[in-house]
């Protein structure tokens, strides 16, 4: 598994925001009402982006082509571009939690050396939708925010 730090690309998303405990299918209704959302708005959609807010605030985020108007519960914000130490992995192959615990122990090497400062939220980003997608579900990328 290779671990790097990586620029993260500018994103456009519609997003909806939830508050509670994890399980198992997280957000994908969440993911299923942003989807309804484009198709109505006829709306060219890109990456699923899953993110982990901490606190038990989870964020569905599609990105977007196009400039529309928030609705409900959806809102359009601009993911910036930030750093971010990644790794793309396919979850049939490795474990998530074998993936997830080795990017923090890179990480916490890398605020050692003092490569990076913090890291803050955490996001998965499939093709996507990793539930109905076995490509996009094979191409899991693992983001996690950190500052240089």
């Amino acid at each position: 598994m290779d671990f790097s730090l990586a620029r993260a690309r500018r994103r456009r998303v519609a997003s909806i925001v939830r508050i509670g405990r994890w399980k198992e299918d997280n957000l994908r209704t969440e993911f299923a009402e942003l989807v309804r959302w484009a198709a109505h708005h006829h709306l060219r959609t890109g990456r699923w982006i899953f993110v982990d807010r901490g606190r038990h605030r989870w964020e569905a985020c599609l990105e977007i082509g196009g400039h529309p108007a928030s609705d409900g519960r959806i809102r359009l914000r601009t993911l910036p571009s930030e750093w971010v130490a990644t790794v793309t992995f396919d979850p049939e192959r490795i474990s998530p939690r074998l993936v997830y615990h080795g990017l923090i122990d890179w990480t916490r090497a890398r605020r050692k050396d003092g490569t990076i400062r913090s890291v803050g939220a955490v996001r998965e980003v499939y093709l996507g939708s990793p539930w109905t997608n076995r490509r996009a579900w094979a191409q899991c990328r693992v983001e996690f925010v950190v500052r240089r």
